[in-house]
C-alpha cells in the first residue's frame, strides 16, 4: 500500500497541481460548500476509484487552504490526511479558482461551472 502520509508530506505541491489540472479540464466542475461543527469550507475534489482515494482542496474562513487526502486501507478503514497549504502553494493556485472558492464559501452555496473559468 502507498504511504499516503509521506506522499502528502513530500509531494503536496505535485498533488495540488494534479488536482488543479484535473478540475480545470472538467466541464462542468462543481465547487461545493460544506460544513461540520463550527467549521465551513468550499471544496473541489477528484476521486481515483481504483485506489479508493479522494484528493480535495478546501478553502476555510480566513483564507485558510488545506489539501485533504482520504483513503481506505486494506482493512477497509477510512483515513484522512490534512495538509495546510504553505504561502507558496497558495500562490501557485489560479486566481480564478481562488475567487470562485471564496464566493462559494461566502455565499454558502455550491456552484457548477466550466473549468475554464477557474484557470483565469
Amino acid at each position: 500500500m502507498i504511504n499516503y502520509k509521506a506522499l502528502v508530506k513530500k509531494q503536496s505541491g505535485e498533488l495540488i497541481e494534479k488536482l488543479v489540472a484535473y478540475v480545470i479540464s472538467k466541464d462542468p466542475i462543481e465547487v461545493l460548500f460544506n460544513f461540520q461543527d463550527g467549521d465551513q469550507w468550499s471544496i473541489i475534489s477528484m476521486h481515483q476509484y481504483e485506489e479508493d482515494l479522494e484528493i480535495s482542496l478546501r478553502l476555510h474562513i480566513n483564507n485558510f487552504f488545506d489539501l485533504f487526502l482520504g483513503y481506505y486501507d486494506d482493512e477497509d478503514e477510512f483515513h484522512e490526511i490534512i495538509h495546510p497549504l504553505t504561502e507558496e502553494e497558495k500562490e501557485s493556485l489560479p486566481d480564478g479558482l481562488k475567487k470562485i472558492m471564496k464566493k462559494v464559501l461566502v455565499d454558502e452555496k455550491g456552484m457548477r461551472l466550466s473549468g475554464k473559468f477557474l484557470s483565469r
